[in-house]
């Protein structure tokens, strides 16, 4: 009957990016991007990959279409959409040493 919060709806989104910073405009492109979807919620995974978890594909849908809407003039960016299934198969290490992947955020419903 609910299919609120199960590892099969939630999703993340991952936005990968790989943009020039060899002018100071190019410099500037590229903060602007990275502070624009640090403001929508999402967390930096590594340098140039961000992450973001929603509740739902369409709460993704959203965030996506915000990403889509601040994309710099150059440069390459990646946008990749997965479950919290999927995403939470993934083995992350640092160095040798396996770590846990970054929580999910809490989910409060208010009816």
């Amino acid at each position: 009957m609910f299919n609120r919060l199960n590892a099969y709806r939630v999703m993340w989104i991952l936005v990968l990016f790989d943009l020039p910073t060899e002018t100071k405009k190019d410099r500037k492109n590229y903060t602007d991007f990275r502070k624009k979807i640090l403001a929508d919620g999402f967390q930096m995974f590594q340098f140039s990959m961000y992450i973001r978890h929603c509740s739902s594909k369409e709460n993704a849908e959203v965030h996506q279409k915000r990403v889509k809407s601040i994309l710099p003039s150059k440069g390459h960016v990646g946008i990749l959409t997965i479950t919290d299934k999927q995403f939470g198969m993934m083995e992350i290490f640092r160095g040798t040493i396996p770590v846990d992947p970054p929580d999910t955020a809490q989910q409060l419903e208010l009816f």
